[in-house]
């Protein structure tokens, strides 16, 4: 149980750590460019959707959705968290410096970005019939299809 701890806290700082290099980018890199800083979110939120996908596909093979979705939802939350109140901190802004409509609008873009990521990521397993219950479900027609047939005698 331990270990699925350390793997859902992993992922929730690896999401922070893709925001907090995107807002050091911002901050150093392109100060004051609005256009600049809408792109390199735009490849934020792409580079957090890409993990996420991955993350389904990877856990998809091994378990149910209804095993990893809720332990997936949980580090989203958590990132969620950290990336919207403490990582403006890391560049010297407040969480509400750019007004509650900003802040409310990051939360949704966030979190639509993460569920479009892990719900591709899942979808492109189950298209290629690689998820879990398709696999379970392969190896119930190998054993059918492989047991001896009975013989009656009369």
């Amino acid at each position: 149980m331990g270990q699925r701890w350390r793997v859902l806290v992993a992922l929730a700082i690896a999401l922070f750590a893709v925001n907090v290099v995107a807002r050091l980018i911002i901050r150093f890199a392109f100060d004051g460019d609005e256009m600049a800083a809408d792109r390199v979110t735009l490849g934020m939120f792409v580079v957090i959707g890409l993990i996420l996908g991955g993350v389904a596909f990877s856990w998809g093979q091994r378990r149910p959705v209804s095993q990893w979705g809720a332990e997936v939802a949980g580090a989203i939350g958590g990132a969620l968290l950290l990336t919207m109140l403490v990582g403006p901190l890391l560049v010297g802004q407040s969480p509400f410096a750019a007004g509650s409509a900003t802040f409310f609008w990051q939360v949704v873009l966030y979190l639509l970005a993460a569920s479009a990521g892990t719900i591709l990521g899942y979808l492109l397993l189950t298209m290629l019939g690689r998820d879990h219950r398709s696999q379970a479900l392969k190896r119930y027609a190998e054993g059918a299809g492989t047991k001896p047939r009975r013989i009656i005698r009369r």
